[in-house]
């Protein structure tokens, strides 16, 4: 596999060409300032001035100081940040993303997993970008679902020299992380994965038959509190292309694309999104979004994944734990309800981007885990 060193380098015309189209935006009618309908208009025009000034060059340096690679897969570039620990016996460990970010969601959390200050367990961290998301575009071709991306991140992993690793994965992380589990076998040591309230509100909830009527009723109530959150899902599960065009044409489809789920599934007691994340990391994440096109293949993803046949019948012997963002009691009782994953930690605040959100109760959550399972 050809695996190279990255850094990154956009050109001078593509960040004075998003500055212009961000100053030409043609907004619509402020009829609200609720986010009933999606992104206010108000609020979209604030964020917008504020990605206008926003000093792209000093996120740039930024990240160019996490060593990272390109790996060629069949064709499909894979690209992501590579931060091997300075300390001997440092366990190798694969992050791997949820939608709609990229590796841009691992940057404060890789390094201070692999150089813990408190001198606990190190890793050698590896947080590549979902095909079609972040650097790991363009989008060669078609089928690029969950399980192709879990055979290319294990290529990558055994490319970069780790012939074994520990995974942690959140929201379609977690899928990858599970087929990971089911395809990679002993390769993987364990995983870890992070869910939150909206986990158990979807269609794909476990059975719920071991629920008491109260329990039913609390619910269900969290699902008719998701169901209008679902047109985004509705719409690139059934044609992404369609969206593809005004999120790799307009900046400003992008930015209140993604700043829609930031205010919808980080902390509900955050009002606004730069209140649950650092404002200057949020850019980040739409800024490499925009510049490696990758509303394209997020929309393509949630596609792939929607047609691909799930792997409900297969089992696996890899240890497995989870920690839970938000306070929401039935989580654990519909996701664990026998205690039977080998770990199992809750946090009453946070969300569905805990590296972003919570990073440093992400972090000890994965070296508590990993201490808990024998690596050898």
């Amino acid at each position: 596999m050809d695996i190279r060193p990255y850094e990154i380098a956009i050109p001078a015309a593509e960040v004075d060409d998003l500055t212009e189209r961000l100053a030409r935006t043609r907004w619509p009618a402020a009829l609200t300032s609720g986010w009933e309908r999606g992104t206010p208009v108000p609020y979209a025009q604030r964020l917008t001035e504020r990605w206008r000034t926003f000093e792209w060059r000093a996120q740039e340096e930024r990240l160019n100081r996490l060593p990272q690679f390109l790996a060629d897969v069949d064709g499909q570039p894979v690209h992501g940040l590579h931060v091997r620990s300075s300390r001997d016996g440092a366990t190798p460990l694969l992050l791997c993303h949820g939608y709609p970010a990229s590796f841009v969601e691992f940057a404060t959390l890789a390094p201070a997993l692999a150089e813990p200050e408190d001198g606990g367990p190190a890793f050698h961290v590896v947080a590549p970008s979902i095909p079609g998301f972040g650097f790991s575009t363009p989008l060669t071709g078609h089928g690029w679902d969950l399980t192709r991306t879990a055979s290319a991140f294990d290529r990558v992993m055994v490319g970069l020299g780790y012939e074994r690793y520990t995974v942690f994965g959140g929201d379609v992380g977690a899928g990858i992380s599970e087929q990971l589990c089911l395809d990679a076998g002993d390769r993987v040591i364990a995983s870890l994965v992070a869910t939150d309230p909206g986990a158990i509100a979807t269609a794909y909830t476990p059975p719920t038959d071991h629920l008491t009527p109260e329990e039913r009723e609390r619910h269900e109530a969290l699902k008719a509190a998701r169901a209008e959150d679902f047109g985004y899902l509705q719409v690139q599960t059934t044609r992404p292309l369609s969206v593809a065009y005004g999120l790799t044409d307009s900046p400003v489809m992008q930015l209140t694309w993604i700043a829609e789920k930031f205010q919808e599934w980080t902390d509900p007691s955050r009002e606004l999104p730069e209140d649950a994340v650092d404002l200057d990391d949020l850019l980040t994440l739409v800024s490499v979004a925009w510049f490696g096109r990758g509303g394209d293949g997020g929309a393509n993803l949630l596609y792939e994944a929607a047609h691909s046949p799930m792997a409900w019948a297969r089992t696996h012997d890899r240890p497995q734990g989870m920690v839970a963002f938000g306070e929401e009691p039935l989580m654990r009782r519909i996701l664990d309800p026998h205690g039977h994953l080998a770990f199992w930690a809750e946090h009453p605040r946070g969300g569905h981007f805990p590296a972003m959100e919570r990073p440093q109760e992400l972090a000890g959550d994965i070296r508590a885990f990993l201490a808990s399972v024998p690596v050898g």
